[in-house]
């Protein structure tokens, strides 16, 4: 308790956009249950807005297309950093480079890198995020060298491993890194003194792409890692023609948000969310689509708090969904298959556990993997959800749900990624939303395993005693009551509504 409060005030982010709850989503939780239409709609808006607000900004892209063509050009590597969900882009656009959006792309000049190294993708290694000695270490140790170029990304704008990294950037390349972010220079400025170092360093590109609050409060892993995402991957695949960048960008968002029918994901979603309650288990069978559907299903457990994946060899329950890669014979075979490369742990740190290649290798998503998940399951029924591209385009089916979402002329592995990562993460917001696991458009069940996300969880129970019970309670008394709670937190309890009612307890 005493370290987080003798730092909060680093930590107090509520005045950020990419943390304020969404003035048109409070009354989500009830949509997911009671209106699944309007639930989806709602969430398709505020994509829409998002993108939108971004598409009108591609011009800000072009010099970062110019310098990963250069940079490719004149043989040196470029490295994509990042944290969490800006992490897991930056590793899908690393291998989404070598299959064919950047040309010149190879194993070794094209290298996407996060907190917690290539595990993190699995598990979220969240105490990585704090330490910006651990961002200068991994980009250090990847070989980043003079000529090479940085391209970081984060959500908040403030995350100490992305800043940490960058600003080493700095002074090992004369290539100027580039630094891109989700939320307005004056708010950072005013309170974030390591990202008023960064905005106001000369030495550090910096491109912003603040498009407001998250559908769901705080989650980044939607728009803000959306819009990064495609402007990262749009300069990519204009690196060598920048004029046609914003044209590109504009035609996938109108075919993404305008044109495809979303109305579809309703019926998946009570399929899925049946499934669950039925107390059964879901097997993601990804085809094409990989890191894509990894990255949707291992965000839930964060964001959620629900079990991660499960590891070989540990006494844990089985996750509500896994990873089957049909094609894998073994675990290293699906890892290679997955990453299209050798896969990079980390062996250091404090937490080299979770991050070194023993811990990585007891994720087994082949088909011996699917096996054995088969035995921890037991009697339980586990059904196969399938995503694959197929001739007419991407289909998606799981039990007796089926559909194939059109893809026209045009669109490639950057296009297709990017739709399927917005329908997913509104299949998966509003499953959790009819399994309860949030509060209005506010995560009850976040997982306060960093200092940011303590903060969070602080601001939503404030939040939420004002909304609902018309109680203003200080901050650090709050706080305080909630790491009390942290510590006797039960199995599948929500620390944010535990916390709510232990203050409301408390009143006279």
């Amino acid at each position: 308790m005493p370290d987080f409060l003798a730092v909060a005030d680093q930590f107090q982010l509520g005045m950020l956009d990419t943390e304020r709850p969404h003035s048109l989503t409070s009354d989500l939780s009830r949509l997911a249950n009671e209106d699944l239409p309007a639930a989806i709609e709602l969430l398709r808006q505020v994509d829409r807005d998002a993108l939108r607000t971004s598409s009108e900004r591609a011009g800000l892209l072009v010099p970062l297309a110019r310098a990963i063509a250069d940079t490719i050009e004149t043989g040196n590597k470029i490295f994509l950093c990042g944290c969490g969900a800006t992490g897991r882009l930056s590793i899908s656009l690393e291998i989404f480079a070598r299959e064919g959006l950047l040309k010149g792309a190879t194993e070794e000049n094209v290298i996407g890198f996060m907190a917690g190294g290539d595990a993190a993708l699995i598990r979220s290694i969240e105490r990585f995020e704090d330490r910006p000695d651990y961002g200068e270490r991994q980009l250090r140790d990847l070989g980043f060298s003079d000529g090479d170029l940085l391209i970081s990304s984060t959500e908040g704008g403030e995350t100490p491993f992305v800043i940490g990294a960058t600003e080493v950037a700095v002074s090992i390349s004369k290539r100027l890194p580039f630094f891109l972010y989700c939320n307005p220079d004056e708010i950072l400025i005013e309170n974030v003194e390591r990202s008023r170092r960064v905005i106001e360093s000369p030495e550090i590109h910096k491109i912003n792409l603040a498009v407001g609050p998250m559908a769901l409060s705080g989650s980044t892993r939607m728009q803000a890692s959306t819009v990064l995402m495609a402007g990262i991957g749009f300069a990519m695949k204009h690196s060598q023609n920048p004029d046609g960048l914003a044209e590109s960008f504009e035609k996938w968002r109108g075919w993404a948000v305008e044109t495809v029918d979303w109305s579809f994901v309703e019926s998946f979603i009570k399929a899925e969310a049946e499934t669950y309650q039925n107390g059964d288990f879901v097997l993601y069978e990804p085809g094409e689509f990989g890191l894509t559907v990894l990255t949707d299903t291992t965000e839930r457990s964060p964001t959620f708090t629900l079990t991660p994946f499960e590891r070989e060899g540990e006494k844990e329950k089985p996750s509500l969904s896994y990873l089957h890669l049909a094609g894998a014979s073994d675990g290293s075979e699906a890892w290679l298959q997955l990453l299209n490369r050798i896969p990079r742990p980390l062996e250091w740190g404090e937490l080299s556990d979770v991050t070194n290649a023993a811990a990585m290798a007891k994720f087994d998503f082949s088909n011996a993997g699917a096996e054995k998940r088969k035995t921890r399951i037991g009697t339980r029924v586990q059904h196969a959800f399938q995503i694959r591209e197929v001739v007419d385009g991407i289909e998606w089916k799981f039990r007796e749900e089926r559909h194939t979402i059109s893809v026209p002329e045009g669109m490639g592995i950057l296009e297709k990624n990017l739709l399927l990562k917005l329908l997913l993460n509104t299949h998966s917001t509003l499953i959790m939303g009819r399994l309860g696991r949030y509060e209005d458009n506010l995560m009850s069940y976040v997982s306060a395993t960093n200092f940011k996300l303590i903060d969070r969880a602080v601001r939503y129970v404030r939040i939420l005693l004002e909304r609902h019970h018309g109680i203003e309670i200080d901050y650090e008394t709050v706080t305080k009551k909630l790491l009390e709670e942290k510590e006797k937190l039960g199995t599948d309890e929500p620390i944010v509504l535990k916390t709510v009612e232990a203050l409301l307890e408390e009143k006279p």
